[in-house]
C-alpha cells in the first residue's frame, strides 16, 4: 500500500528542520562568535571589537549590495545607508547628471520608468528560447559550418531545459505525493491508537497482523527520524505550515523561471544584447512582489546598526549600505549586474557583496569587464558559491573571476559553515572547490534583517558572503590605505584554519568524508579578530 522510500526520511528531515521545530536551535549572532569562549566557529568579530578596535578610529566605508533589494526604512538599517549628497531627492532630477534621476540610497537595475520586476527566467530557459528562434524548423543541410556548430550547442541546451523541466514536475509531483501518504498515515494510525498524538516509541510498540497498518508505522517511523522524544502531530503541523511555501517555490519555477513564455520586459524599452547602455531602471529599492527580504537580511549582516538596543549586530561598525537591484526570483541578466557593478564602482563603493549566482551565462564577458574597471579602482568583490552541494571546480557558477589571474586577486568567493562543528561543520547545501572557493564563512541560521522591522533566520551561501563583505569592509575602514589585493591576501592567511578536519562534504548523499582543505583554497573559516591583527602587522 506505502512506498517506503529514502526520500520520505530526507523530505520530512528538511521540511521539519527548515520550520525549527525538531532540531536544535543556533545561538542568535553565533556569526560573530569564537571557538575557544564559545565552541561554535563564527567569525570571532566581537572579540576584535572587545580587545583590538576599542577606541580605535576608522573611517567610513561604502558597501553596495547588489541583490533582489533593501527595506531603506527598516528601523536596524536606516543609519547605515548610502545617500548621494550630489542628489536632491525626489525632484524629478538628475542633478548630479550621473544618469540615474534621484538615486538617492542606489539603484534598481530590474525596471523602467513605469515597471518593476520580481519573476524572471532561468539563464537555461532564455538560452533556449534564443536558440530555438534561430533554429527551430530550419534545414539542418542548409546551415554554414558556424551555424552548425551553434546548432549543436541548440541540442545540447535543448535537452538540458526540457530535463531540467521534467524533472522540476516529477520532483513536485513526488513531493505532494509523499507529503499525501505521511498526513495519510498519521491519520490511521493515529485512528488505530486512538490518540492524536505519539511518538517513535509509540511506533515501535505496533505489532499489528494488519500489513497495511504496518506499512504505514513504517513510513511514519521514518519520518521520526527515530526521535523518541517529538510527538508525530508536529510533523504534520509544520508540513502544513511549508506546504504553501514549497507549492510557491514550484510553481513559481514552472511558470516563470523555466516558462518560455514567460519574458516581463517584452514590449519595454529594453536590449539585454546592448552592452554600451547601462542607463536604465528606477530608485525603486525594494518592490511589493519581494517576498522574502533576501537584500535585506544581507545588507543586516554587513553592517546593521551596532549596539543600539535593537535589532542585531552587524559586522562591520562604520560602513553605508549602497543598495542595487539586479536579482530577480529567477536567473540575473549579465547585463543588469555589470550595469550593477559600475554603478558602485563610480559612486564609490570599496566591497561589492554578491549572494547570487547561475550555471549559465549568456555574456560573461560584459560582467569580466566590469570586475577588470573595479580592479583598476580598488574595489574588492565578495561572492556566494552557491547552494546547490555541487564541486564549482568542475561545474559552472557565474559569474566568477576565472578569466584573470589578476581579477581573482580581488575576487572572494564564498562557501558556507554551520554552527556545529566537527564532521558537519560545511553546510550541507553549500557549493564547493579546492581551486575555486577561497574560504568559508557563517551561513546556516543566520538571524538578520527583513522588511518592515522585521528579523529572520536564513541559510545560504547568501548568507555567508555578507558576513564575508563585513570583514572586508572592518579591515578597509581601521585601515584605508590597504588595497583590495592586500586586504583578500589578509583574509585568506587569517582564516580560522581547519584544513585537516574530517568533514562530510555537501551535497553527499552517502555522507562521504574528506579533509576541510579539499573545499576551499584557504582551508578555514574566515576570522576577523585574526584578521585585524595581521592588518595591523602588514600596515606598520
Amino acid at each position: 500500500m506505502i512506498e517506503i522510500k529514502k526520500n520520505i526520511s530526507l523530505l520530512c528531515a528538511t521540511i521539519i528542520m527548515a520550520s525549527g521545530t525538531l532540531v536544535a536551535q543556533a545561538p542568535k549572532n553565533w556569526q560573530h562568535l569564537n571557538f575557544d569562549d564559545n565552541g561554535i566557529y563564527g567569525t570571532e568579530s566581537q572579540r576584535a571589537y572587545d580587545e583590538l578596535l576599542k577606541d580605535k578610529k576608522n573611517v567610513k566605508v561604502i558597501v553596495a549590495v547588489i541583490d533582489s533589494g533593501t527595506d531603506i526604512d527598516h528601523e536596524d538599517l536606516k543609519d547605515v545607508l548610502w545617500t548621494n549628497e550630489k542628489e536632491i531627492p525626489n525632484n524629478g532630477i538628475d542633478d548630479d547628471k550621473n544618469g540615474y534621476v534621484d538615486d538617492i540610497h542606489g539603484w534598481n537595475f530590474l525596471g523602467g520608468e513605469d515597471f518593476d520586476i520580481y519573476e524572471e527566467t532561468l539563464e537555461i530557459t532564455r538560452n533556449y528560447v534564443r536558440l530555438s528562434k534561430q533554429f527551430e524548423g530550419k534545414d539542418i543541410e542548409k546551415l554554414s559550418r558556424k551555424e552548425k556548430k551553434q546548432y549543436k550547442e541548440y541540442i545540447k541546451i535543448k535537452a538540458e531545459f526540457e530535463k531540467e523541466k521534467k524533472s522540476t514536475e516529477d520532483e513536485y509531483g513526488n513531493f505532494n505525493s509523499i507529503l499525501h501518504q505521511i498526513e495519510r498515515s498519521y491519520y490511521l494510525i493515529s485512528a488505530y491508537l486512538d490518540k492524536p498524538d505519539f511518538n517513535y516509541n509509540d511506533l515501535s510498540r505496533i505489532n499489528s497482523p494488519d500489513s497495511i497498518i504496518m506499512e504505514n508505522v513504517s513510513g511514519l517511523a521514518m519520518a521520526l527520524q527515530g526521535d523518541t522524544t517529538i510527538n508525530a502531530s508536529l510533523i504534520i503541523e509544520s508540513m502544513s505550515h511549508k506546504r504553501e511555501r514549497i507549492d510557491s517555490y514550484f510553481q513559481e519555477k514552472l511558470n516563470y523561471n523555466l516558462n518560455p513564455d514567460w519574458n516581463p520586459r517584452e514590449d519595454k524599452d529594453y536590449d539585454e544584447s546592448d552592452f554600451k547602455n547601462f542607463k536604465y531602471g528606477n530608485n525603486h529599492y525594494l518592490i511589493e512582489g519581494e517576498k522574502n527580504g533576501h537584500g535585506t537580511h544581507c545588507a543586516g549582516i554587513i553592517g546593521a546598526s551596532r549596539n543600539n538596543e535593537i535589532g542585531i549586530n552587524g559586522v562591520a561598525n562604520n560602513v553605508e549600505i549602497m543598495t542595487i537591484r539586479a536579482v530577480p526570483n529567477g536567473d540575473e541578466h549579465d547585463k543588469d549586474i555589470a550595469a550593477a557593478m559600475r554603478y558602485a564602482i563610480d559612486n564609490g563603493a570599496r566591497v561589492i557583496s554578491m549572494s547570487f549566482g547561475k550555471a549559465y551565462s549568456y555574456n560573461k564577458g560584459v560582467v569580466d569587464d566590469a570586475v577588470t574597471y573595479g580592479r583598476k579602482k580598488g574595489v574588492l568583490f565578495v561572492h556566494a558559491a552557491g547552494n546547490d552541494g555541487k564541486n564549482i571546480d568542475v561545474e559552472n557558477n557565474f559569474p566568477n573571476a576565472s578569466n584573470s589571474s589578476s581579477n581573482a586577486k580581488i575576487w572572494i568567493e564564498v562557501g558556507a559553515s554551520s554552527w556545529q562543528t566537527g564532521k558537519n561543520v560545511a553546510a550541507t547545501f553549500s557549493n564547493y572547490g579546492k581551486k575555486t572557493v577561497d574560504l568559508f564563512a557563517p551561513g546556516v541560521e543566520i538571524y538578520s534583517t527583513v522588511p518592515f522591522n522585521q528579523y529572520d533566520s536564513y541559510s545560504g551561501t547568501s548568507m555567508a558572503t555578507p558576513a564575508v563583505a563585513g570583514v572586508a569592509a572592518l579591515i578597509m575602514s581601521y585601515y584605508p590605505k590597504l588595497s583590495a589585493k592586500k586586504v583578500k591576501s589578509i583574509m585568506m592567511k587569517s582564516v580560522t584554519d581547519i584544513s585537516d578536519m574530517d568533514v562530510i562534504v555537501p551535497g553527499s548523499t552517502e555522507g562521504e568524508i574528506l579533509k576541510f582543505e579539499e573545499l576551499c583554497k584557504s582551508g578555514g573559516i574566515v576570522n576577523a579578530y585574526k584578521a585585524i591583527k595581521l592588518a595591523e602587522k602588514y600596515s606598520k
